[in-house]
């Protein structure tokens, strides 16, 4: 197994070459057997058992492995990880009006302990890269973002770390919702506004001013959602973007709801007015994208813009089916995504590959010809999710290509027996299989074990800040139990209505 100077070590100048590993070929469906040479973290050369190597390259031995990309997670939400477990029967909107309790306050300490969690749990699960929308109430702070992006450096994770803004309030977003509301609870959702645009944009700025991350871990802005951004904002995301080179990542027709506030907002869809605004391009990520027009998917796929689909979140707040053959027909790159541990409940790539596959069969066996495909599936969760990221260099296990390579353990039950590599990791893998992970060429899960975690360390740690954090959102737990029973019937009331594109397999 690896040797110890490569568990944990940073990327050195001396050459390794793996060797004895089954490699997935992920167009054929087989893993013949494949040694690589990795310089400096990069893939230099790939061959036959027997590559020849320097003489002073380190061995790292893969028998009885089956190597894949890591996985890369198209859409999570860093702050999430201390909120697993906490819903239970949440549409979007009541997701979004329990914010308040689930994710504050945060303290610098817990943003750096939620984030870490997160990653460490894609780590284990054969997970390499992510792009992080993470959230920050009233407004992003240097210190936040670094504590973001110092848990991705400390855990060995390759990330995206988008600032995830708004300018207008969740129940100043939705046409209506305020007003249904009691006198006295629109009065306690004021404390819920958010800040003026410019301080916002303002503190975007100087988190990208104070910027130290690692060349590993990069920034990108995302506008949350459209209808909770003025038009002056959204502009203003787009220009910082442009102006740094950043990405832009953006919630777009992920509900029902959010169609009809489109709809009678812009008199047109959420993509097309943010299209209209100059968003929306190449870099351009939309997430969710369940209730995307045929238009707004052609739109998109013109632009060479990308879609996460989130399936597994997608299913659990009610949101329906996206139409992800669609969106590969009409040239969108597709990536795929877990969501935050909120409205996921965990960050395992694997089982948001094989739900993918399995919603797409929701559209019954008339259409089984449009069903995604297992090679479609892992495709868009290495190289689809690459490109999304705006990563050129990650995503495939060829030459020039950073070596974020993960391991599998052939004699884990879910490999036995090897019928078809690509099918069983779709389908049949969970993460139990992961043996070894590298990032970068560096060794950061070693048998099964994060390297250099403290696991004990951190579940007393979590342990605590849950305590801490129930004891300070104990009011604003209560307040969303008064609220619940309102955004619970208005939201599905406002978006009852008939839609051309329909994404919800029955209505009633």
């Amino acid at each position: 197994m690896p040797c110890a100077a490569l568990r944990g070590d940073p990327v050195s100048a001396r050459p390794v070459v793996i060797r004895g590993g089954r490699l997935v070929d992920i167009a054929a469906h087989t893993a013949p057997l494949a040694d690589i040479l990795v310089l400096d973290g990069t893939i230099a050369e790939m061959g036959a058992p027997g590559l020849a190597a320097p003489d002073d390259a380190e061995v790292f031995d893969a028998s009885g492995m089956l190597m894949h990309p890591g996985l890369i997670n198209g859409h999570t939400h860093g702050h999430g990880g201390l909120s697993k477990g906490m819903a239970d029967r949440f549409t979007l909107e009541i997701l979004l009006t329990a914010g308040p309790w689930m994710s504050g306050p945060r303290q610098v300490e817990d943003k750096y302990l939620s984030t870490y969690l997160g990653a460490a749990e894609m780590l284990l699960k054969g997970c390499t890269a992510c792009y992080d929308l993470t959230y920050e109430f009233p407004v992003p702070t240097t210190d936040g973002l670094a504590a973001c992006v110092k848990a991705y450096a400390d855990v060995g994770m390759r990330a995206v770390v988008a600032p995830m803004v708004a300018d207008i309030s969740f129940f100043d977003a939705i046409p209506g919702l305020l007003d249904a509301l009691p006198k006295a609870l629109q009065k306690d959702v004021e404390a819920m506004r958010m800040a003026p645009g410019d301080t916002t944009l303002a503190a975007i700025r100087a988190g990208l001013k104070a910027w130290a991350g690692p060349s590993t871990i990069r920034p990108a802005v995302a506008p949350t959602i459209p209808h909770h951004c003025t038009d002056a904002f959204l502009t203003g995301c787009r220009d910082i973007a442009r102006e740094h080179g950043l990405g832009l990542h953006s919630h777009v027709a992920e509900s029902r709801m959010q169609v009809v506030a489109g709809r009678t907002l812009y008199g047109m869809t959420q993509l097309a007015h943010m299209d209209r605004l100059g968003l929306v391009g190449p870099d351009f990520v939309v997430a969710h994208g369940v209730w995307l027009s045929d238009e707004d998917m052609a739109l998109l796929g013109g632009h060479g813009g990308s879609v996460s689909h989130n399936p597994g979140s997608n299913a659990l707040l009610g949101n329906g089916v996206a139409h992800a053959r669609k969106m590969l027909d009409r040239g969108v790159n597709l990536a795929i995504g877990t969501d935050g541990s909120s409205c996921s409940d965990n960050q395992n790539m694997y089982e948001a590959m094989r739900t993918a596959v399995y919603m797409s069969h929701a559209r019954g066996p008339d259409a089984y010809a449009e069903w995604l495909s297992t090679s479609e599936v892992l495709t868009a969760a290495t190289a689809g999710s690459a490109r999304a990221l705006g990563l050129s260099d990650v995503g495939r296990i060829a030459p020039g290509y950073k070596a974020d390579i993960v391991f599998l353990d052939l004699s884990s039950i879910n490999l036995i027996p090897l019928n078809d590599p690509v099918n069983q990791i779709v389908q049949s893998e969970d993460g139990r299989s992961v043996h070894s992970v590298m990032v970068d060429g560096r060794v950061v899960v070693a048998n099964g074990k994060l390297v250099g975690a403290d696991m004990a360390g951190l579940a007393a740690s979590a342990e605590r800040a849950r305590e801490r954090l129930e004891a300070a959102t104990h009011d604003k737990r209560a307040l969303f139990e008064k609220l619940l029973p309102v955004v619970g019937s208005y939201c599905p009331g406002l978006g009852r209505q008939p839609l051309a594109n329909e994404r919800h397999l029955h209505i009633h």
